[in-house]
């Protein structure tokens, strides 16, 4: 029985992979599998005949999630684009004021946040708008390829190292996204294939990335915790701005199945953007409620 429930909490942070909003990090904290996890990733080989066997049903939960839900969204985001986008927006705005919180607990003891805090929230902010704005323009659209897979699995395993980092607003920015999700889904043109080669692009840039950055961000966090979150926070912030906005006909993204668009939206489609915006809010509020309450049982323990 518990093995099965691993499986069911790896099809649950699965949606950190593809919600743009949730965190897989987020996730994996509520689950009680955080802390754990990023021990195992930052001390591979040392802990690798205990903690490999305890996470494998939570990798074959996470596949499991990723076949099962990446054709339902993907379908609501090609046919329901500006309501869907909008309630993944209120979802990512629902997490940060736990963010927040979590940014103001600063290692050296003192309370609240000093100047350097704040410049790296608005620096990172307004950096972030600009370079993700203009990525698309200086590097050209991320072919949906063998390489840009691995690009994304790199962005969802930084996802899974970050809590509160949802990798999904940057799939969505490099056109990304809704290609993954198509050959998760074996959708249309896409057969078995196709999902079992993405998802070893993917799988090869995560592994690359959490070798290459769990235990960087083991000591990072561990060092400049506050400024690390504020830092978050900007990003945040700004990737929520870009995935509202819609790209210009001369973009290269423009036309891509990514691409934001409000051509033909009714004034029904924005009463139910505005609706979903209210209830994603919530939703995101809510889960931070839970990781909250998570850290609040785990610091009693």
């Amino acid at each position: 029985m518990d093995w099965f429930i691993r499986v069911v909490k790896g099809v649950i942070i699965s949606l950190g992979f593809i919600l743009p909003g949730v965190s897989g990090g987020v996730l994996a904290a509520i689950l009680g599998l955080y802390e754990r996890m990023l021990r195992f990733l930052a001390n591979f080989r040392r802990r690798f005949r205990v903690d490999f066997p305890f996470f494998l049903p939570v990798g074959i939960g996470g596949v499991l999630g990723l076949g099962l839900l990446s054709s339902p969204l993907a379908f609501a985001i090609e046919h329901w684009r500006v309501p869907v986008m909008w309630a993944f927006a209120g979802a990512i705005l629902g997490t940060v004021p736990a963010l927040w919180r979590t940014a103001a607990e600063r290692l050296d003891g003192r309370p609240g946040r000093d100047g350097t805090d704040w410049a790296w929230l608005v620096g990172t902010f307004v950096v972030a708008i600009a370079g993700l704005y203009l990525l698309p323009f200086a590097t050209g659209s991320v072919p949906a390829n063998f390489g840009g897979f691995m690009l994304a699995g790199g962005l969802i395993a930084l996802g899974v190292l970050v809590p509160g980092l949802s990798p999904s607003n940057l799939l969505i920015i490099l056109g990304l996204l809704q290609p993954m999700l198509q050959r998760f889904g074996r959708e249309g043109e896409f057969g078995l294939v196709d999902a079992l080669t993405t998802l070893v692009a993917v799988a090869i840039g995560a592994i690359v990335v959490l070798a290459a950055f769990s235990k960087l961000m083991e000591r990072v966090l561990d060092r400049f915790h506050s400024r690390v979150f504020h830092f978050i926070i900007g990003f945040v912030l700004a990737s929520t701005v870009l995935i509202l906005v819609p790209t210009p006909s001369g973009s290269v993204l423009h036309g891509t199945e990514d691409a934001m668009t409000y051509e033909g939206a009714t004034g029904t489609t924005i009463l139910v953007a505005a609706v979903l915006f209210l209830a994603g809010l919530a939703l995101g509020l809510w889960m931070a409620m839970l990781e909250g309450k998570y850290k609040t049982v785990e610091a009693e323990v």
